[in-house]
């Protein structure tokens, strides 16, 4: 884990359109309508009683800034012209160009949701990304649009303090230790960006713990044939401030692909190679990496070989 976050540069990206040269590549895309249709109770989830607008109208303002070709401002209406629908502002769901809508299952998605729901979904599907609310008045986590959670569970963090979510990361002393100013810095004006990464078992962005195959780690395996069954997920964290409101959007951009594509350079495997051996106990078990991480180091160790 790369835990330490850095200043975004004036500008810089922080929304993925789900753009796909073709349907069935559109990977980020396909599984947040499959979690949203069948599970949308642990995907969106508030405190009571709190109001998720002005942050999402601060994201819906930057999504159409940043990536007009993937989203539009309409007057009060929000627009997604990748998806082929709009939500207006009482959350009716309308056809862009009727007849011809690049993915008729995202307008099944939204009509069968709560229309509170709807604009933050609209801006869900456009775009890679997941959302949160980090509150700065209690330092809590009141809000969560998450699809594509790596293995955690969204409806066990909303509400909570944001230190004591952190805290649940095994071994992430630098953000763990200032975990409780955290809050109050991630809600001023300047954006922040921080990477993640894990190995993981199987290679579906969606890993919401409930879901994920329980199969241990193959025993028989090593080297290349256990590398074959490996797959490296990171994840791109950023957060855009809603700094009037003393909030901020917490974005998160999961990226799965083979483990021995992801560390083709023998430098790659060699900084993993630490990383893996310098980790706890608590955070190998978090990773589900404790049964594994012998043979992956051995793996590593003769990829970064010169």
């Amino acid at each position: 884990m790369q835990p330490g976050l850095r200043r975004l540069a004036p500008g810089a990206a922080q929304l993925t359109p789900n753009i796909a040269p073709e349907r069935g590549t559109a990977c980020h895309l396909r599984e947040k309508l499959a979690v949203l249709q069948a599970f949308p109770a642990q995907a969106l989830l508030a405190r009571d009683g709190f109001d998720p607008r002005p942050a999402l109208d601060a994201l819906a303002r930057h999504a159409a800034g940043a990536q007009p070709q993937a989203f539009s401002l309409d007057g009060t209406a929000l627009r997604a012209p990748i998806l082929g629908w709009a939500v207006d502002a009482e959350g009716g769901v309308h056809e862009l160009a009727p007849g011809s809508t690049p993915w008729p299952e995202a307008g099944d998605c939204l009509r069968a949701l709560p229309a509170p729901w709807r604009h933050a979904v609209l801006l869900s599907l456009a775009f890679a990304e997941d959302f949160a609310i980090i509150d700065a008045g209690d330092t809590t986590i009141p809000w969560l649009a998450v699809a594509l959670p790596s293995h955690w569970a969204p409806e066990h963090k909303v509400g909570r303090p944001f230190a004591e979510v952190v805290a649940q990361l095994a071994d992430d002393r630098p953000i763990t230790g200032a975990a409780s100013h955290l809050p109050n810095l991630v809600t001023g004006s300047q954006g922040w960006e921080r990477f993640v990464w894990s190995i993981a078992r199987h290679p579906r962005l969606h890993a919401h713990p409930d879901r994920v195959d329980p199969a241990p780690w193959p025993a028989h395996l090593e080297g290349d044939a256990l590398a074959a069954q490996a797959w490296w997920r990171s994840e791109r964290q950023s957060l855009i401030p809603v700094d009037a409101h003393r909030q901020a959007l917490f974005t998160i951009h999961v990226e799965v692909q083979p483990l021995a594509r992801a560390l083709s350079d023998p430098a790659q495997a060699a900084w993993v190679h630490d990383a893996l051996a310098s980790m706890s106990p608590a955070a190998l078990e978090v990773r589900g990496l404790a049964p594994v991480r012998d043979r992956l180091l051995r793996w590593l160790a003769a990829r970064a070989a010169p």
